[in-house]
């Protein structure tokens, strides 16, 4: 199991470096590669609708040649979107986001179910340490941004690719798992049609609605605050602290989850905490944006915990857990790509940001209800086996 666990970190931290690591350096990126600031809207909105496009054939892949297998692939061509993100940055910014995004996002929907199937009475901590080095990844990404930038001439090509060698670590790291395989379901059985069911979509609509709000402040919030004036390293210093805060809840939460019989009582704080992170980083002075920021990640961090583990919580079996984690992926962050988008073109529209955090603070009202019904104590029908899809007949007349 220890290999499996540091596998399974070194997987997490590979999850939101690659993201992470830009926003803290757009405006570097436009000047020096000429991007005009509807064009950086697009490039913050890429990862997400990338999660969302690729997130629904996860499951399908996994089914076909395992989980373990297909992880290690999507480490590797994580790996390779960035490198050449880094090498060609000209032409590849985008395609090489767009790769990048894509391995994430069969990860992000894999490492779940994989967890539940391998080690399933550990399954909250082990969800707890996988949350904890992707907030690790997360901090590191946006905090060395910056500083690598100053540091290297300044050099537009290490900034964008150096999170390569990470990856390759991680495929190292996970290379024993590829002997597993998944055990593939009998021929009779059926799996669930997981989106036949009500509490399906609720967890999707937490799992979207959370998303579409992280990722509308990662993206952004640097900018806001070097627009109200604070300068380049700090407000990408006030990113790194986000991270933290999400770091200072991932490990907790899952656990506490797992114990509860019902995660409402985690939920609907968690998402209060997060509307309030998000009014007070714009509103509040900003000699206490760290205070906010850091109630803004320490909300941010118990929100996707919880997401996570609903998936995971609420499917009756490990191939049902990948077909409900695909389906809140793949719809949820279709939704949470308007997240960057609105903001950045609202930004623009208007030339602030008073519109677009209000906006953002409505959809949390709508997070606090998909929370509160997601987090009750209920679970998908099981998959009826072949002898229960047999249609009975009537017995022959004497």
């Amino acid at each position: 199991m220890a290999l499996l666990v540091a596998g399974v970190a070194a997987l997490g931290f590979n999850l939101r470096g690659a993201i992470t690591s830009l926003p803290p350096v757009y405006p570097e990126l436009e000047s020096r590669l000429g991007l005009s600031p509807a064009t950086v809207s697009v490039l913050a909105a890429t990862p997400v609708i990338c999660f969302g496009i690729v997130s629904a054939f996860a499951a399908w892949l996994s089914r076909r040649l395992g989980e373990e297998r297909i992880l290690l692939a999507a480490v590797g061509v994580l790996a390779l979107g960035l490198l050449l993100r880094g090498l060609f940055p000209g032409a590849m910014l985008f395609p090489g986001t767009v790769l990048a995004a894509s391995a994430i996002a069969v990860m992000n929907v894999l490492l779940s179910s994989l967890i539940k199937r391998r080690w399933p009475e550990r399954a909250g901590l082990l969800i707890g340490i996988y949350l904890t080095a992707l907030s690790l990844g997360a901090v590191t990404g946006s905090l060395v941004s910056v500083p690598l930038y100053r540091a290297t001439s300044p050099s537009v090509r290490l900034t964008l690719g150096w999170l390569a060698g990470p990856a390759a670590l991680a495929m190292v790291l996970w290379l024993p798992q590829a002997r597993y395989r998944t055990q593939e379901p009998s021929p009779g059985a059926r799996r669930v049609a997981v989106y036949r069911h009500a509490l399906a979509w609720q967890v999707t609509a937490f799992m979207g609605l959370q998303s579409l709000l992280y990722y509308a402040a990662l993206s952004w919030l640097p900018t806001i605050f070097r627009d109200r004036g604070a300068t380049p390293a700090t407000a990408g210093n006030l990113l790194a602290l986000m991270g933290l805060g999400n770091f200072a809840t991932s490990l907790l939460v899952p656990v506490l989850a797992q114990r509860l019989h019902g995660q409402r009582v985690l939920a609907v704080p968690a998402v209060a905490g997060l509307a309030a992170g998000l009014a007070g980083a714009l509103y509040a002075p900003l000699g206490s944006a760290v205070v906010w920021v850091l109630i803004l990640g320490v909300s941010q961090g118990a929100a996707l915990a919880l997401a996570i583990f609903f998936t995971m919580a609420r499917a009756p079996d490990a191939v049902s857990a990948a077909s409900l984690s695909s389906l809140a992926q793949a719809v949820g962050y279709l939704v949470a790509s308007a997240g960057p988008l609105e903001v950045g073109l609202l930004h623009t529209a208007t030339g602030g940001w008073n519109l677009p955090v209000a906006v953002l603070l409505v959809l949390a009202g709508l997070e606090v209800v998909a929370g509160f019904l997601a987090g009750r104590p209920r679970v998908l029908p099981v998959a009826p086996g072949p002898a229960e899809l047999m249609t009975p007949t009537a017995a022959p007349a004497d």
